[in-house]
């Protein structure tokens, strides 16, 4: 089991289904394709495990990707602290969707299967001096959208429709489901 990404959120979520595996992140452009998010998540997800399949003898690599998106403009990661703020201002006392797009390759064989999950967020609606000391703490940066909903973060959330874990970064239940597929032994997911 190989786990192509380097995020520490999706190794913690990954350890909750399968508590041996091996990261070997996919160094590959996360630019997302045009088009649909939950079609372009799942082909990032895709590309990111065929990268690592091709580089390792044999094994069941796992990718993901995920995105915020409101407007129907997927937000990615903030480069700068003014991103980061400009995409707080912009969810605020909003909803938005979180689509994570997984994906899992068997190497050398190169099957592979791939899924998109959804769920809706509603931020509170928080003010500047909420953004900036969420901004100061330096959680948002390496998060899509610019914010942890598992950290300090999930004090601008409101309310949750879908999964928890696919917000975070892995959806759990699915990714079960998938990794079952191919053989892989996987524990109970967590109720969450």
């Amino acid at each position: 089991m190989i786990l192509a990404s380097a995020s520490p959120r999706r190794r913690e979520l990954l350890r909750s289904l399968c508590p041996d595996f091996t990261v070997v992140p996919s160094e590959v452009d996360e630019t997302l394709a045009p088009g649909p998010a939950a079609a372009a998540v799942k082909r990032l997800a895709l590309d990111k495990a065929q990268a690592v399949a091709a580089r390792v003898a044999a094994g069941v690599v796992l990718g993901a990707d995920t995105v915020v998106v409101i407007d129907g403009e997927a937000l990615g990661k903030p480069a700068t602290a003014d991103d980061a703020r400009q995409m707080l201002r912009r969810l605020r006392g909003r909803e938005h969707e979180v689509v994570t797009g997984v994906a899992v390759v068997e190497a050398p064989s190169g099957r592979c299967e791939t899924t998109a999950v959804v769920s809706r967020v509603r931020m509170a609606d928080y003010g500047e001096a909420d953004i900036e000391a969420y901004v100061a703490s330096g959680e948002p940066f390496d998060k899509a959208g610019a914010y942890a909903i598992q950290g300090r973060g999930g004090a601008l959330v409101a309310g949750l429709d879908g999964s928890f874990s696919n917000v975070v970064g892995l959806p759990l239940e699915e990714t079960a489901r998938l990794l079952t597929a191919f053989g892989v032994a996987v524990s109970e997911p967590p109720a969450r």
